[in-house]
């Protein structure tokens, strides 16, 4: 079925694909939401530590005479494991998982641009998202960097993530070729000179 002539129905929409689903306020909200998140819920890693240690309980045993009584049983272990906190990093995918939104959506409210065209308003949100999306990336860069120079994060996997490295040149210029060094070697009396 063909649209009638001159059908200008399009024309007449008032907004171009579906809402965003956070304002730049809503954003930053959620970003503190789980930055505290993250802090109150570190990894958990289980220790064992070596070391003879007794542990001593009361427990209900039976008297003999048809009764219980309280006595104390003392239990000598080799060992103990123990819940060890580690520090949990900031990630922006695990910022995105807790705002459920992907990463995508994340780096779109990144990359918006200000139509000259559109309203005051909406300039300044779009000035304000930039704002907001630049605040959460510096935050997370800057604790895990801080977090891997401590050496509470491992700093080769956090290089990599930030992007950073160390690179050792194993080349020359080709315009300004290395020379090698003239040798002398003695022989037997001798001096022999290499080039």
């Amino acid at each position: 079925m063909a649209f009638e002539e001159g059908n200008t129905y399009y024309q007449i929409r008032s907004k171009h694909g579906r809402d965003t689903e956070y304002t730049p306020d809503t954003l930053l909200e959620k970003a503190n939401e789980y930055f505290q998140w993250v802090l109150d819920n570190p990894l958990q890693e289980e220790q064992i530590i070596k070391g003879r240690w007794t542990e001593e309980k009361s427990q209900k045993v039976p008297d003999g005479k048809g009764g219980f009584k309280m006595m104390k049983l003392k239990t000598t272990h080799p060992y103990a494991r123990v819940k060890v906190p580690k520090m949990r990093p900031f990630t922006l995918e695990g910022f995105c998982n807790y705002a459920e939104i992907v990463v995508n959506t994340f780096k779109n409210y990144e990359k918006k641009e200000i139509d000259p065209d559109s309203s005051e308003e909406e300039q300044q949100e779009v000035r304000d998202f930039l704002t907001v999306t630049r605040a959460i990336r510096q935050i997370i860069d800057n604790q895990q960097f801080e977090g891997a120079a401590s050496g509470f994060l491992n700093h080769n996997i956090i290089a990599r993530k930030l992007g950073l490295s160390d690179h050792k040149i194993l080349a020359g210029d080709p315009e300004k070729p290395l020379g090698i060094p003239k040798q002398t070697i003695v022989i037997k009396e001798r001096t022999l000179e290499e080039e």
